[in-house]
């Protein structure tokens, strides 16, 4: 209503000048007829119509002065229109995407901490809408939910029952409940609610100051870039000292789906719905027949932090690699940087020129800190085992998803050691994964 009142004003505004300059114009500029010229060469005629040629002078002088002030009280009111509203969108201009944030959400009442810190850095409640899908039916967390009122839309899972598995996957409940949980609630984020993309977040996750503006800033690349198909805010392998706290603004493109913290686009879940699997969704994302040999985007410095010890997984990898996973929290304005370098050609060129034409180097000058120089530094793996141990004895994640590591891309994980970037990479030449190094 504003942009169009505000656009009915200007044209108004516009036509009003336009019209009193085109009568100004005709009359300065027009022949004098014979009479008026007799009157001109004498007496009283011409001194009565020389001054009401003064006369329009002057009022013409006036009424640009009024016009003058009405343009400036219209550039006025634009600045007005051009202000945040309260929840920080622009009330005029091409609208922007909205990128609503949905938190999975179960039985843990520490949602709250979730929630708090994603309310307390939101920019915009218009431009991220957050939508908390609970499944469980715990009373309490939904109580805690509930306490937000309007601030959040709060979903509830309506099939709370056992799923039918066989004996052998018992123990897996949980997975199965969860796959079935998230299938019902992307449904309601893309289908019921017709939003065109979506950041999942689980209830266990922390979120950094610029968390918003890292996705917002990512959006139009996963959109334009069909080698793209998700966004994701977490580093594996972003423990403090594994990652340079100088590059908070520097993005990697990787074959490994990272999740935790992640988007996607509505294109993708329409692919994705029909064939979601039963249970372990996660690892179902990062065998070939998903992934197609295409990217995510993920942060040097993550933007989320699991604080959640307790679930299905039991603290797998927490203790270890999890709990020590470095916060970003230096906010980087990334709507203002050129973000063009995540582009596939030129980022696969700019990437792979960094790493083989770093100095190659071996385990033990690694290990023993006799590296000379500030780097980077290539060192090489041959063979899964390969991997694993270099992987294991440096302290990153060792495990592989169908042949692809952890922060991968096209074989190569980066890292920082004894302050250093290492890049354990296969040797030159890389084609392809192999789906058996699992």
């Amino acid at each position: 209503m504003l942009r169009k009142r505000g656009s009915a004003i200007l044209c108004g505004a516009f036509l009003f000048v336009a019209w009193n300059a085109v009568v100004v114009l005709y009359l300065w500029g027009r022949p004098l007829s014979g009479r008026e010229e007799r009157e001109m060469d004498g007496g009283r005629g011409g001194a009565d119509l020389a001054g009401d040629v003064i006369h329009m002078a002057e009022a013409f002088e006036a009424e640009l002065e009024m016009q003058r002030k009405i343009l400036l009280q219209i550039q006025g009111h634009r600045s007005l229109w051009e202000q945040p509203n309260e929840n920080g969108a622009s009330r005029i201009g091409p609208p922007q995407v909205v990128i609503p944030i949905l938190v999975i959400a179960c039985n843990r009442v520490t949602v709250k901490r979730c929630l708090d810190k994603l309310l307390e850095y939101r920019p915009s409640a218009e431009l991220y809408p957050i939508i908390v899908s609970q499944d469980c039916g715990h009373a309490e967390t939904a109580q805690v939910i509930g306490s937000y009122g309007s601030q959040v839309t709060h979903l509830k899972q309506p099939d709370l029952s056992d799923i039918a598995v066989r004996p052998e996957h018992k123990k897996f409940q949980g997975y199965y409940k969860i796959s079935r949980h998230y299938r019902w609630a992307l449904n309601q984020v893309f289908n019921s609610l017709s939003h065109s993309s979506v950041v999942i977040v689980e209830d266990d996750l922390e979120v950094a100051p610029d968390f918003f503006e890292y996705f917002r800033s990512l959006h139009p690349i996963l959109k334009s870039d069909l080698s793209l198909w998700c966004v994701s805010a977490w580093n594996d392998n972003g423990r403090d000292g594994y990652v340079d706290p100088a590059k908070a603004d520097l993005l990697y493109r990787t074959d490994f789906f990272p999740g935790l913290g992640w988007m996607m686009l509505k294109e993708l879940w329409v692919e994705l719905e029909p064939k979601w699997p039963g249970a372990f969704w996660d690892d179902w994302m990062r065998q070939p027949d998903q992934r197609r040999d295409r990217a995510c985007i993920r942060p040097e410095i993550s933007r989320t932090l699991t604080f959640g010890r307790k679930g299905v997984s039991l603290g797998q990898f927490y203790d270890k690699y999890l709990r020590y996973i470095k916060l970003n929290s230096e906010f980087v304005p990334f709507t203002k940087l050129d973000l063009a370098y995540l582009k596939e050609e030129k980022y696969k060129e700019i990437f792979e020129k960094q790493v083989y034409s770093a100095p190659l180097v071996k385990y033990e000058e690694v290990q023993r800190g006799q590296l000379k120089g500030a780097g980077p530094f290539c060192l090489h793996y041959l063979s899964k085992d390969g991997f694993k141990v270099l992987a294991k004895n440096l302290g990153v994640m060792e495990d592989l998803k169908s042949g692809v590591p952890r922060t991968g891309y096209r074989g190569v994980v980066s890292f920082l050691s004894r302050g250093r970037r290492i890049f354990l990479a296969p040797p030159p030449g890389w084609s392809k994964y192999d789906p058996t190094w699992s």
